[in-house]
């Protein structure tokens, strides 16, 4: 009797499931929309922009010292105190609060409540009267034009602080330190948490040359060759490459992968804040994935096939089934207990008893979409491990996708290892905390070659 429905089931999820040459496409597709990114020719019109960043070096073992990072990326930000000897790394941070008011008035109170808050944090640690230099970690658009220039391009996240659009970010954290008058910071390197990611790592293994998030969102960047990047406009001198920030996420957004959209995922697309942007994202990231397993269920339950047919208003509700459902159902053993996909479905309102056989089939909803997720991540991977070339590099990756999902790293191992050139080997590294530790990394290794520089010249 159940044979025929689970035909069906697997007829509903056969447009999730796709082979390597489905995926060797999307990795080649990708290759192709960042050579459009990095054109002077084509990039204005490109979806993956493929911003410069700016920093050329990764960090190689001698830095040493203590260096200050801001991570700055929502309504609290954090103040950090990296020490770094040898291949030790000491952390200490504190959590700064922005009031509503602050979000949203004049940029410049903003920037001063957040130097007041470095000038306490300096205060204590015992760091007045020392001069250190500071990485940061800036979470808005922004077009950067240098190591420690960004022009913030508009602000997200509930921001909206008069005079800051267009302005360069460090410019005015650096005027509301000198308002002070009393802390002697020097900011040298902003960054996005993706080039954070992949400095962090970078720090103990330096075959990393590629950064992944994976969380809320999706994004990578990794090092590029500069005779690549014909929007260089830095000096040409060794070392001869950059570190390029994808925005991956837009990949798609002119249609190039509508041939693994489903309808599901255009629907997704459609109700989302940003309807025909961020496709990329929108298939993989943790922000929609359980928004895509809920509307397969309710698809599934509409047929028929679990449920006995019956939607509960809650699966009916758009955003009600969690990302981190997924996670928790697919840790379940298929032992007859099903313990985490009984209390889920408990919670959604499913009628009791639930069979063992819908939690076997939504375990299964969420097993094709996530591995799906983790395909298309390998894909965009492979395409950036095939442009560096080297015989053995490391991916930094981050995000509470990666992180909490008991299958991803291995399904994406295994997945990225079998789309990359023969010859080619991988390792995959989580990343611990990359918009801190990085970002201080970043200003360690900037302070690293100036001093080289300096003494060179002298």
């Amino acid at each position: 009797m159940m044979r025929p429905r689970v035909s069906k089931l697997s007829h509903v999820l056969s447009k999730y499931i796709h082979d390597d040459a489905v995926y060797a496409k999307v990795r080649d597709l990708l290759n192709c929309e960042m050579e459009v990114g990095l054109a002077r020719s084509t990039n204005a019109n490109a979806t993956v922009k493929m911003f410069i960043t700016y920093v050329q070096s990764l960090p190689n073992g001698t830095e040493c010292g203590d260096y200050l990072a801001l991570d700055l990326g929502g309504t609290n930000f954090r103040v950090l105190l990296i020490s770094l000897k040898g291949s030790s790394v000491e952390m200490k941070n504190k959590i700064y609060s922005i009031a509503d008011e602050l979000m949203i008035g004049p940029g410049y109170k903003l920037f001063d409540h957040i130097a007041d808050c470095i000038a306490n944090f300096m205060a204590d640690h015992e760091l007045n009267g020392k001069q250190i230099p500071l990485g940061f970690t800036f979470s808005f658009p922004c077009h950067q034009e240098g190591l420690a220039v960004g022009r913030l391009a508009r602000w997200t996240k509930g921001f909206n602080c008069e005079g800051v659009v267009g302005e360069d970010v460090v410019t005015l954290l650096q005027q509301a330190i000198k308002r002070r008058g009393d802390i002697n910071v020097e900011c040298v390197a902003i960054l996005n948490d993706t080039v954070g990611c992949l400095m962090s790592c970078a720090f103990s293994d330096h075959s990393t040359e590629v950064g992944v998030i994976l969380g809320t969102g999706t994004n990578a960047c990794y090092m590029e060759k500069l005779q690549r990047v014909e929007l260089w406009d830095g000096i040409n001198s060794e070392p001869d490459q950059v570190i390029i920030n994808t925005e991956w996420g837009a990949f798609g957004d002119n249609g190039c992968l509508d041939f693994v959209r489903t309808d599901i995922d255009k629907e997704v697309d459609r109700t989302s804040l940003n309807p025909n942007k961020q496709i990329f994202e929108k298939m993989i990231s943790g922000m929609y994935m359980g928004e895509i397993v809920r509307r397969l269920i309710v698809e599934c339950a509409s047929k028929g096939l679990i449920f006995n047919g019956h939607i509960p208003a809650d699966l009916n509700t758009e955003g009600r089934f969690y990302t981190k459902y997924v996670s928790e159902i697919e840790q379940d053993e298929d032992d007859g207990e099903f313990s985490r996909t009984q209390q889920i479905l408990d919670e959604l309102g499913v009628i009791k008893p639930t069979l063992i056989i819908d939690c076997q089939r939504v375990q299964e909803i969420c097993r094709v979409i996530s591995e799906r997720a983790a395909f298309l991540a390998s894909a965009g991977i492979a395409a950036l491990i095939n442009r560096i070339n080297k015989p053995n590099t490391t991916v930094a990756v981050d995000g509470s996708l990666y992180r909490f999902h008991p299958h991803f790293h291995n399904l994406m191992l295994q997945k990225t290892q079998s789309l990359t050139r023969e010859g080619l080997k991988l390792h995959m590294m989580l990343s611990e905390d990359g918009s801190g530790k990085g970002a201080a990394l970043v200003a360690a290794v900037a302070h690293r070659i100036r001093t080289t520089s300096s003494a060179h010249s002298s």
